[in-house]
């Protein structure tokens, strides 16, 4: 297999988000593919003037559209190519790949799928457009197209390898919780997102007291009352003052790992009277996107192996584990609900398996 190029990946991305096509290769095939969300008429003209480019969708999003009954799209987790047929114009596509508008205007067809020539690599289009913050469906045309910006599937898997991650800088960060406290900051080859830890208090050989916490814009900066995120945060590094030593780890994967606008997409689909989980399902992603690897890493970067962890979901315990983390003990953090997310606490619990 080739190998991976943080950088080629990085260009790919950026390539996506302006809408230009990105040419994705792998040991056995090749395909150049159009972000459905970015494209325009002559960006797609452009790419396609035979109009002939099939439409990627992830497996989730063609399960919403009733496409998983046909037999190319009927075994779970593998990518779906929907045929491109006359009327399947970018209008349509857009109808495809945004759910905003699934219940106030039904989809036309019928649609087909058909076999995908390289599955591996239209897993890696799919896991791009996640990358660079799209919703999950791409004009596809097999093969390499002249311009198009080049990418092996293999950098674009490996563009989030936590193994990548260094300590960029460290500086003492007095906080309100704590005055004691050094803030850390990660960053890898590739991605501009840092991660940073606030390693609280003074390591004293005890397993430190770890919060796991999730980037949240609107819950974090905003006050929003539809998560539990704000609170979270404030009461974690309380408890971790609380107790003198421990580290608060601050990873940059909004939205479950699916990113600020799909995010706020997601919201939109609640406000349409879907819960957390089926308006992620529904925008074609994954339940929980996140790498929780990179939290492993961290940990191991400041010399932690055995943690004792803040949480209320049992993903991070499994999650710090398979990367050599050992969870010690597990603390709950609660706190009480509001009006405006008491119905997405209940989901976490009953469909997500949060515990308390």
């Amino acid at each position: 297999m080739s190998a991976a190029d943080p950088r080629a990946a990085a260009q790919a991305i950026d390539a996506l988000r302006r809408g230009w096509p990105v040419t994705i290769t792998s040991d056995t095939g090749a395909a150049t593919v159009l972000a459905v969300e970015t494209a325009d008429d002559a960006r797609l003209a452009a790419y396609d003037p035979a109009a002939a480019a099939d439409l990627l969708l992830s497996s989730h999003r063609a399960t919403v559209l009733k496409l998983a009954n046909q037999r190319d799209a009927a075994t779970p987790g593998l990518p779906v190519l929907v045929e491109r047929v006359r009327w399947l114009d970018l209008p349509a596509a857009h109808a495809l790949a945004d759910p905003a508008h699934d219940l106030a205007t039904p989809l036309k067809g019928p649609y087909r799928t058909k076999p995908l020539a390289d599955a591996g690599t239209a897993a890696a289009a799919l896991a791009l457009a996640r990358l660079a913050g799209l919703l999950p469906a791409l004009f596809l045309i097999d093969g390499a197209i002249e311009g198009a910006t080049p990418v092996s599937a293999a950098s674009v898997v490996g563009y989030e390898d936590p193994a990548q991650l260094v300590i960029a800088v460290r500086a003492r960060l007095p906080v309100a919780a704590a005055e004691r406290a050094e803030i850390i900051a990660f960053r890898g080859p590739a991605d501009a997102g840092e991660h940073v830890a606030l390693v609280i208090g003074t390591p004293d050989g005890t397993p430190p007291l770890v919060r796991l916490h999730s980037e949240c814009l609107t819950g974090d900066v905003l006050g929003s009352l539809k998560c539990d995120c704000g609170p979270q945060l404030a009461e974690a590094l309380k408890e971790i003052a609380g107790v003198g030593w421990g580290i608060l780890l601050y990873l940059r994967q909004e939205g479950r790992g699916i990113g600020l606008v799909n995010k706020l997409r997601a919201y939109a689909l609640q406000d349409q009277g879907f819960d957390t989980v089926d308006a992620n399902l529904r925008l074609g992603f994954a339940i929980d996107a996140r790498d929780f690897g990179v939290a492993a890493r961290m940990l191991t970067l400041l010399g932690q192996e055995r943690v004792r962890l803040l949480t209320n979901n049992p993903a991070k315990v499994t999650g710090l584990t398979a990367h050599g983390i050992e969870v010690v003990e597990r603390l709950p953090l609660v706190l009480p609900a509001n009006p405006h997310n008491a119905h997405y606490l209940d989901v976490k619990r009953d469909r997500t398996g949060h515990l308390l």
